[in-house]
């Protein structure tokens, strides 16, 4: 995948950075997006899908503030785009390690680095410099003692492997030789791992019928439609593994047999067009929870059972303003506002996206909005939306804090729960969005939180997104804040008689 901006035999035992312990299942964060979230709800909803690990397409740095003290595991990124000036000068490699990593830690949890993504097969002129690039970035962390701490990679497409099947007689584009043996010895040296992004989609879609769709899915096979390896008689029952068994036994043909690998992407797009018929939510929703079920039951492989493969899922977000087919913009498992593409199926996997987000979701104000448009919309919702808006008088529970963001997040939620969470009725002109987070506070309990539902009335069914101030509601609100007096209640009282 091209570059953009979120784990764990027969093996011998020093396999450990990733090798030893249960695995992990992160996602990748693009923010390739016409209405891009703010750092505060994209932490929000991984904190609320139980995501401890997350990989960046570089090292934003409002995001990595945002992540700052949630203990939650970041991977950063040197950009293809900076490649060339890191792999020239050490100086420059300890310049972007000071401004992206040491300046964010211990508060933001670090515990990797992206060099690049996919130079190979996506910036070949750049790979005489990306081992250089590698170690310059090791010795900055080294100088400042965070390298057992944080470790260093280069994610890889799949396609530098040939041969891939039967996998053990897999190998390394020899082209790539002069790269891949001292990167592999780095790895080695340092404890760091393979990274790899593995598609089974994309093998499924070029195999012209030769790969079943149940074999890419991670659908049970009958035993004579597994496929078998000659040379090894082990059995594959999916695409995903035959690869990482492939890039094993690629790392054995140069003689290393001690690396342990980390799935840096892995997904399934929801949606494609007319040249792309598998691209499906099903499909989707299939691959990707049967990924993370096979992924946290520490499966292994046929090569090295029981060995974690720590997996990133490509990716959070849907991403619209990427270019290539539309399945490109299709891969996230949540939209640009926070509402699901699908609910994973994950019953027995933990806690990782324990998303029951159809029915635990709620609407809340976008904490860098217009104040202007909060207004309007707020006045839209306690008045034309018909949403019982007295707990935001003053004394009543829900009036504090007392601002138009907090005040907007209990009305916009209390709209989208009497209209039973319907596609649209979280927008608000765009300044609301749905999260997995319940916004109760103290003793303000939001419609929607543990259970509690508003009941749908008649009317309109949708918010408009170019609502205007309610006239009665003017004259019922005022600057963010209800009348406080009791003649103010009179007030209020009659306007919604009105």
């Amino acid at each position: 995948m091209a570059m953009l901006l979120l784990l764990f035999f027969m093996l011998p035992l020093s396999i450990s950075a990733s090798g030893s312990g249960d695995a992990f299942i992160g996602v990748n964060v693009g923010l390739d997006i016409t209405d891009v979230p703010g750092p505060t709800e994209i932490v929000a909803l991984l904190k609320a899908q139980g995501i401890q690990h997350v990989r960046l397409y570089d090292a934003d740095r409002d995001l990595l503030r945002a992540l700052a003290k949630t203990g939650i595991r970041v991977t950063v990124s040197v950009p293809n785009d900076q490649l060339l000036g890191i792999g020239q000068s050490n100086a420059t490699a300890a310049n972007w390690v000071n401004r992206n990593v040491i300046a964010h830690i211990p508060a933001t949890n670090i515990t990797a680095i992206c060099v690049g993504s996919e130079v190979l097969t996506t910036l070949p002129n750049a790979a005489p410099i990306l081992v250089s690039a590698i170690n310059f970035i090791h010795s900055a962390l080294v100088a400042a003692n965070l390298d057992q701490q944080i470790k260093v990679s280069s994610p890889h497409s799949s396609s530098i492997i040939l041969d891939s099947f039967p996998p053990s007689q897999a190998f390394f584009n020899r082209t790539w030789n002069s790269v891949m043996v001292p990167m592999l010895k780095f790895l080695q040296s340092t404890g760091s791992y393979l990274m790899l992004n593995v598609y089974p989609y994309y093998d499924y879609q070029q195999a012209n019928d030769a790969i079943p769709l149940d074999y890419a899915l991670f659908r049970p096979l009958p035993p004579n439609k597994e496929a078998v390896d000659s040379n090894t008689l082990l059995h594959y029952t999916n695409v995903f593994d035959a690869v990482v068994d492939a890039a094993y036994f690629a790392m054995s043909d140069l003689n290393f047999t001690d690396i342990p690998i980390v799935v840096t992407e892995s997904g399934w797009p929801s949606k494609g067009d007319s040249s792309e018929p598998d691209a499906t939510v099903d499909n989707a929703n299939t691959y990707n929870s049967n990924l993370i079920r096979h992924v946290l039951n520490n499966t292994g492989t046929p090569k090295h059972p029981g060995i974690a493969v720590s997996t990133y899922i490509y990716e959070l977000y849907n991403e619209d303003l990427r270019s290539g087919p539309f399945s490109e913009k299709n891969w996230g498992l949540f939209y640009a506002n926070g509402e699901p593409v699908y609910t994973l199926h994950l019953t027995g996997a933990g806690t990782i996206f324990a998303n029951d987000t159809t029915n635990q979701t709620f609407c809340v104000a976008k904490s860098n909005a217009d104040p202007k448009m909060l207004q309007a919309a707020l006045d839209w919702a306690c008045g034309p939306g018909k949403v019982d808006c007295s707990p935001l008088l003053q004394g009543q529970t829900c009036y504090q804090p007392d601002n138009v963001v907090s005040h907007s997040t209990y009305a916009f939620n209390a709209y989208y729960q009497k209209m039973d969470k319907s596609p649209g009725s979280c927008d608000f002109k765009g300044v609301a969005s749905i999260t997995t987070t319940d916004p109760s506070h103290g003793s303000c309990i939001f419609p929607g939180s543990h259970g509690r539902k508003g009941t749908r009335t008649n009317g309109t069914s949708l918010a408009p997104s170019n609502s205007t101030s309610s006239g009665y509601l003017l004259q019922c609100y005022s600057n963010g804040g209800f009348f406080t007096s009791s003649l103010g209640l009179v007030v209020l009282l009659l306007c919604a008689v009105m």
